[in-house]
């Protein structure tokens, strides 16, 4: 397999997944076995993601040293993932709109899916105001959000640690050099990691269709197709369009991120491709200071395709019912999407989360997103490339905002990419 590379190892594990996954289709005892491949290596990623992100934040902020440098920074971040996100939900609820994948979508022919485990987490979700999300940033204790991976608050501690250590000047240098060790270790272990990631996407899509079948895509298909015709737009036209006012043409970071995207589409996690990330962004020209905060701060507040997915969503389960929502019901939706899709990347299930926490606050039916729970497996894959090519442009774009984006190292990094090839 060694001549092979990652790429293609991950797309032969995808493919054998789903041929084992539909040769056991319905067998509990097959999926189990599956289930445990991929929940080792998602543990895996899981292992090695807080120790970077803490290590790496701390050297990048102590690099900045300055604490208005560090909050002019994340005030641009924060600014720029609000404005992308909400254009994001906009174009979701215009193209839900225009399609209408819902209508003629006969009820009875689809296949519920129970979703009780999700209820109790979404009622805490739509009572989560904004002001709560910036509460839960500040962490009571560091060790617990560390344990929990709360990446939120492990970022404003690493922040914190990062002046400090700048502020004592020639005493923090032993500490400086602790963490850059850590994190040259750390990305060590994630390339050691990586070599098992086609198993993981192996038994992750093998669990997925014996569980569900290929069949239950048929009757949710123009759900699927509108879905992926959204992102594939919103990635080729307005992330595109966003990265050509910044100088730097998308199809530069798809090139130099192909396995990592191959990769989060099959496992459907983008915390699986965070590690190479950072080490990837920083190669083609972004400073470290900037990647380590801005990828992970991403991660919670910077997730295109997810909201773009809940907003195509929400209308699809209206449509379904033949309730027609009136445009002032559809800017309060895109108003509860703004608030509720920030800051519960951590939370299991995510957009279900938020996709129960937002339907109740405008009338639709919950009960409809059992219909839709046996394909979120194929969207979430669909999602995850979006939200991981717009925190990767995030990073160029805050980088050549700061004026601190190294193109010459970039473009080098991106023939040395081609060469490879």
């Amino acid at each position: 397999m060694k001549k092979f590379g990652l790429a293609f190892q991950i797309v032969l594990g995808l493919v054998l997944g789903i041929i084992v996954g539909a040769v056991f289709y319905g067998n509990t005892v097959a999926g189990t076995y599956l289930q445990s491949l991929g929940d080792i290596f998602i543990r895996l990623i899981k292992m090695i993601v807080v120790p970077i992100v803490f290590s790496s934040l701390v050297v990048g902020v102590a690099g900045v040293g300055d604490i208005k440098q560090v909050g002019k920074i994340g005030g641009k971040t924060l600014l720029y993932f609000e404005l992308i996100t909400t254009f994001a939900i906009i174009l979701g609820l215009v193209i839900a709109n225009l399609v209408h994948p819902g209508t003629g979508v006969n009820i009875h022919e689809l296949s519920a899916v129970s979703i009780d485990k999700y209820v109790s987490t979404a009622e805490t979700a739509a009572k989560h105001g904004f002001m709560d999300t910036i509460k839960n940033i500040v962490p009571t204790n560091i060790f617990e959000s560390l344990a929990k991976g709360d990446l939120l608050a492990i970022i404003f501690f690493s922040i914190m640690f990062g002046l400090g250590v700048a502020a004592i000047g020639e005493k923090g240098k032993p500490v400086l050099t602790l963490f850059q060790g850590i994190a040259d270790a750390m990305f060590w272990v994630t390339n050691q990691v990586m070599k098992v990631a086609p198993l993981g996407v192996f038994g992750l899509i093998g669990v997925t269709v014996s569980k569900f079948g290929l069949a239950s895509l048929i009757p949710l298909a123009k759900l699927v197709i509108t879905v992926y015709g959204a992102m594939i737009f919103f990635i080729f036209v307005v992330l595109a369009l966003v990265g050509k006012v910044c100088g730097i043409n998308i199809l530069s970071i798809i090139k130099i991120l192909k396995d990592e995207l191959i990769l989060a589409y099959t496992t459907a996690s983008s915390e699986a491709v965070l590690p190479k990330l950072m080490e990837k962004m920083q190669n083609f020209g972004c400073p470290k200071s900037i990647t380590s905060f801005v990828i992970p701060t991403g991660y919670s507040f910077n997730l295109d395709g997810s909201v773009l997915y809940q907003a195509i969503a929400s209308l699809f389960i209206a449509q379904m019912y033949g309730i027609h929502l009136p445009i002032l019901t559809q800017i309060n939706l895109m108003l509860v999407l703004m608030v509720t899709s920030k800051g519960m990347a951590a939370v299991p299930g995510t957009s279900f989360v938020v996709l129960l926490a937002t339907l109740g606050s405008v009338g639709i039916p919950v009960e409809g997103i059992a219909f839709i729970a046996g394909i979120d497996r194929i969207m979430d894959m669909g999602r995850t490339v979006v939200n991981v090519v717009g925190n990767s442009l995030a990073v160029v774009v805050i980088s050549k905002w700061e004026g601190q984006y190294n193109a010459e190292k970039g473009n080098e990094y991106v023939k040395s990419i081609e060469k490879a090839a």
